[in-house]
């Protein structure tokens, strides 16, 4: 079954190269998504957020030359969402894209505000890697 879904984009002034370097650690998770959570850990090679649900595990597309993000966030309820992320070059910055599925039995208000959330993470991504000069 599909669901709708709404590309976010930012614009960052950095390389793509660097954009995917930061973004593709989940060390830095809490840094530019802190609404997913506040800490991260690694624990037996798998990665994981405390959030106020719990511990969510967190794993990404495997390192790739083509600025894939994907990635899975596992919540303890046993529900696993898949989140598309790409990087791309656009002039001499980078374009991050982050696609906002819908989940079954979301209203509208809550999709909004899940899109919000997101783009107010992007933006905050922006703000740092280009604070990083």
């Amino acid at each position: 079954m599909t669901s709708e879904s709404k590309q976010l984009t930012v614009l960052i002034e950095r390389a793509p190269a660097v954009v995917y370097d930061y973004v593709s650690e989940p060390a830095h998770l809490a840094e530019w998504a802190p609404g997913l959570g506040s800490s991260v850990i690694q624990v037996d090679g798998r990665w994981f957020v405390e959030t106020d649900a719990g511990r969510v595990g967190v794993e990404f597309a495997p390192r790739n030359e083509y600025g894939v993000l994907d990635h899975y966030v596992a919540f303890p309820t046993g529900d696993v969402f898949y989140n598309p992320m790409r990087v791309t070059a656009n002039g001499d910055g980078s374009e991050v894209v982050f696609s906002v599925r819908r989940l079954a039995g979301m209203t509208d208000d809550e999709f909004e505000r899940d899109a919000g959330l997101v783009a107010a993470d992007l933006d905050r991504l922006r703000r740092i890697l280009e604070s990083r000069r």
